[in-house]
């Protein structure tokens, strides 16, 4: 199967396993894996943060950050379209009484300022739930994968700390809206003041993420991430392949964005397909039947009977990720599998 579905399928690089067969292990619960520290300061270091924190997966490391920002009752300001708010199962609000308060995304995943300047701006009265923190999304997974512009992170956090609240990042793909942008994961951070990233998506380690901030903010984190049941002890093992993934992972991602180019021009020419468009198209393709839902339902699995899985996004809407394990032929077979699938199921 060629798998498109997500980057999250990707399976670890032989260095990775031999990595993880000999990483050295303590009890990280206690501060004392070694292997854990030593990638912790390197993410710490990468986007420019005084400390770094081992987490499951990018939900926790998310979930772990706005519980860490927000007194039960009060407001995180997220966007409509944010991987927190509509992905995450509502989880600050479930576990935390977080009152997750959306703003409009732009169809490029940026806050509408606007609006955001206008829900800051709100009385302080106590009919509203205080804000206490601002969260953005880069690449935003929603809208295209695109990557968000430095300049409007810089936006926001002018707004944001003008207010006296910080700013929280979903970096979940940081790496991937570094190439793009032709920057680095540390100038994106920088206007943040608390960032998540995620090893086990476009890396291609198996497991893990990291929150990184201030060293009090991570000593906060940690309490919750225990309360969490997210104490992972020998954690070392994850942490092994985070560290080659960190190392040796970063620069192929731009073979990822190529590929999703050109899975994207390929999809644009089959009749009965519409491409959405990205400014800054990163490693996802979001592209629409057009016609029913039951054609889209065809289309899909006509796509899985030539070998190619999707995601299915909306009821006509399908995400294609590329990733690591996926190579130029694969797109090639996959744009001719699409076009198949196509004049089988769409043909007027």
């Amino acid at each position: 199967m060629i798998d498109l579905r997500s980057d999250t399928v990707t399976l670890p690089t032989p260095a990775m396993r031999e990595a993880i067969a000999r990483a050295e292990l303590g009890d990280d619960v206690f501060g004392e894996d070694p292997t854990v520290n030593r990638l912790e300061a390197m993410a710490a270091e990468t986007v420019g943060k005084e400390a770094a924190m081992l987490v499951a997966s990018g939900t926790m490391g998310n979930l772990i950050a706005l519980l860490a920002h927000c007194p039960r009752g009060a407001k995180a300001i997220v966007g409509a379209l944010s991987h927190s708010y509509l992905y995450e199962g509502g989880g600050a609000s479930a576990l935390g009484g977080v009152v997750l308060t959306p703003v409009p995304n732009t169809p490029e995943g940026e806050l509408d300022l606007d609006a955001l300047r206008a829900e800051l701006e709100l009385p302080d009265d106590p009919h509203f739930a205080e804000p206490a923190v601002v969260a953005v999304e880069n690449t935003h997974n929603r809208c295209g994968g695109e990557a968000v512009p430095v300049a409007h992170m810089a936006d926001v956090a002018e707004l944001a700390h003008r207010r006296g609240l910080p700013v929280f990042l979903d970096g979940a793909r940081i790496f991937d809206a570094a190439l793009a942008l032709e920057t680095t994961p540390r100038a994106i951070a920088e206007h943040a003041d608390t960032v998540s990233f995620c090893l086990s998506k476009g890396l291609a380690a198996p497991v893990g993420s990291l929150l990184c901030g201030s060293r009090a903010f991570i000593e906060r984190a940690r309490r919750i991430r225990k309360t969490l049941g997210g104490g992972m002890r020998q954690a070392g093992i994850i942490a092994a392949a985070g560290i080659v993934a960190m190392q040796t992972m970063v620069e192929r991602l731009a073979d990822d964005h190529r590929n999703a180019e050109t899975l994207a021009r390929g999809l644009a020419g089959i009749a009965g397909l519409r491409v959405q468009r990205a400014r800054r198209r990163t490693n996802m393709v979001f592209f629409e039947v057009i016609g029913s839902a039951a054609q889209a339902s065809r289309f899909e699995a006509a796509l899985k009977a030539r070998g190619v899985l999707i995601s299915p996004r909306y009821l006509t809407v399908f995400r294609a990720v590329t990733h690591y394990g996926i190579d130029s032929a694969d797109i090639g077979r996959a744009i001719d599998a699409a076009r198949a699938a196509a004049a089988e199921t769409l043909a007027a």
